[in-house]
């Protein structure tokens, strides 16, 4: 249930912090240094023990960069964030700065002393970022080294420990092939390539390429740790030993060894006159400093798990399916709650509405966890996109109010992430217009079909053409890739203008997700998950087609929608969207959710 997840004293008493950092950093002869929001593997999510920034300046986010100059500091985040960054931190020491105005490259160049030398933890950031970093900082006449030690972790005095949650198999019907193939079938690909090994440090990578789940992570059902494939198809894999019983292990098999992480460094030593695949985005500069120190030769490459992990195969699929109709059960019941206490004009908050909802997926009796930390914002709070309602933030929701709720559940076989936006009660007028131009991008990106080859970023402007007629946007990406019982927001492929070039492929899962936000007054935002599959073309076609099945199970909210701003090719896939909602979930819904459903499900014009 909700947890107290309340600002940390650093919003309090960054200004001290940040001078003590920068003391430290005097003794050690730099100037300033960088401060990520990052760990050693680069992961969205991240232990207590690593919120670093968190602890620095008080913002929470899960995406931003903090930069300690001399005499300056500054924070960096994203449209997601801006306003969250604003209200958590302390702008007495340190300024907020939203990057689609600022990058920190143009910040740096601008306001580094010349001469000055700026700081970077090796374990914190990848190549690709620290090169386009130390170009900005060179054009300052300054200089970006590598840091021994991160004064933080000395200067934190309560950091938390490392977390050390257990190791459990993810079962071969779901996962739809043995570790053991996987293995052989990464393996070959990576000789072909000219390697003998690759170092893997992202968490998921490994998760899914041995068939494991942990428990390290809020949300994210991964272990921490590292891991070598060799060209064998063996692996080393390098995690604390009491993570794993004696049940993964002998499942793991002996090609499959086990190490402290404390042996990761000597192992890397290892490789000594080997060819080793690194990922230029996502592994530590530290691993890479370490091989070239050993006289390895490094090939920066993707991850070799990446792109075949983001290819779900029919089991993984099905799982999905069977993970939203259950998720849809769960959210059809709680509209219907949250509906029920409109009519009886019942004060609820944001609390309360977060703990209910996460209720309903408990009951379903298959709930591992939420899949992130379920975002409600009524009225102006939903108007920050990635807003998390704290005891202090808490607000009753009024009727009239447009609700925005993001949220998801982690279950054996799947990972959810739906937003509905909502009204409680009598809909907010204004409201309507800008729903539905949102509602429209969401129907584009459902409804679209593209020649093999296109990635992410071609489709992106199908989602926001209606609102930019109407000279509005959203700073966020239009849509994430989802893991199959991993990560909520999983790489290479997304649905934004900043995605790259990885082309969208059959069995790839993303959400569909536009937005608008009116600062003060509300946020809209409506999101279903889809899968990449062969569309049908139509008999004079000349090229075959991707296209995406909808994964997600959940009315739309109807009293939201101006149906004069729909054409007829809106509203038929709206109706038929709902009555494949309505078919698929009647069966299992209680009579009274049911016959809410019904309404809810209704075609438009009726």
């Amino acid at each position: 249930m909700f947890q107290t997840f309340d600002p940390p004293a650093g919003s309090a008493e960054s200004a001290a912090r940040i001078q003590s950092v920068r003391l430290a950093l005097e003794r050690a002869g730099f100037d300033g240094m960088l401060v990520p929001r990052a760990d050693a593997h680069q992961n969205e999510i991240v232990a207590p023990c690593d919120e670093r920034l968190a602890w620095l300046t008080g913002f929470t986010g899960s995406a931003g960069l903090g930069v300690v100059a001399a005499t300056k500091a500054a924070l960096f985040v994203d449209g997601r964030y801006t306003l969250q960054a604003a209200d958590q931190t302390d702008a007495r020491a340190l300024t907020v700065v939203a990057t689609r105005e600022t990058a920190p490259t143009d910040w740096l160049a601008v306001n580094l002393q010349p001469g000055s030398v700026l700081g970077y933890d090796p374990w914190l950031h990848g190549r690709e970022e620290i090169e386009r970093l130390s170009k900005a900082v060179e054009r300052a006449g300054a200089s970006l080294r590598p840091l021994k030690a991160n004064p933080i972790d000395s200067l934190w005095q309560d950091r938390p420990v490392a977390p050390m949650g257990a190791v459990r198999l993810h079962p071969e019907d779901i996962s739809g092939e043995s570790a053991s193939a996987k293995r052989a079938r990464l393996a070959k690909a990576l000789s072909a390539a000219g390697c003998d090994s690759a170092v893997l440090s992202r968490p998921d990578a490994i998760a899914w390429l041995l068939n494991l789940r942990g428990s390290d992570l809020a949300h994210l059902p991964v272990a921490l740790g590292f891991a070598i494939l060799h060209d064998s198809g063996a692996v080393s894999l390098f995690m604390a030993p009491d993570k794993l019983d004696s049940a993964v292990r002998d499942t793991l098999g002996p090609e499959v060894q086990v190490a402290p992480v404390e042996s990761f460094g000597a192992a890397l030593d290892g490789l000594s006159g080997q060819h080793v695949r690194l990922d230029a985005r996502s592994c530590a500069l530290w691993i890479a400093h370490r091989l070239e120190r050993a006289g390895a030769s490094l090939d920066w490459g993707e991850d070799p798990c990446l792109l075949p992990k983001s290819r779900k195969n029919a089991a993984e699929i099905a799982g999905m399916r069977a993970t939203h109709h259950r998720d849809g059960v769960a959210m059809v019941r709680f509209l219907h709650w949250l509906d029920t206490q409109a009519e009886t004009n019942t004060a609820l908050d944001e609390i309360a509405i977060v703990e209910r909802l996460e209720a309903f997926r408990r009951e379903t009796g298959c709930l591992s966890d939420i899949s992130f930390d379920t975002i409600c914002g009524a009225a102006e709070h939903g108007a920050i996109v990635h807003y998390r309602v704290t005891r202090a933030t808490n607000r009753t929701l009024s009727p009239g109010e447009v609700l925005l709720v993001d949220s998801g559940g982690q279950y054996p076989d799947g990972t959810t992430d739906i937003t509905r936006t909502l009204a409680y009660g009598t809909p907010l007028e204004t409201a309507r217009r800008p729903f539905t131009l949102v509602l429209k991008g969401m129907i584009a990106i459902s409804r679209a079909r593209w020649p093999e080859g296109l990635s992410g970023r071609d489709l992106d402007a199908l989602a926001r053409a209606s609102l930019w007629q109407a000279g509005l946007d959203y700073d966020h990406g239009t849509g994430h890739g989802v893991g199959a019982a991993l990560d909520v927001h999983e790489g290479p492929i997304g649905l934004s203008r900043r995605s790259g070039a990885t082309a969208l492929m059959p069995g790839m899962i993303l959400s569909n997700e536009p937005g608008y936000y009116r600062e003060g007054h509300f946020g809209i935002r409506i999101e279903n998950l889809l899968v990449v599959g062969e569309a049908s073309v139509p008999e004079t076609g000349e090229r075959a087609m991707l296209g995406f099945e909808t994964l997600t199970l959940c009315p739309i909210e109807r009293r939201l929608i101006d149906p004069a701003l729909l054409d007829a090719h809106e509203i038929t896939w709206l109706d038929a969207y709902h009555a494949r909602v309505l078919e698929a979930l009647a069966p299992d819904l209680p009579e009274e959710a049911r016959a809410w459903a019904a309404l809810a499900c209704a075609p438009l014009m009726s």
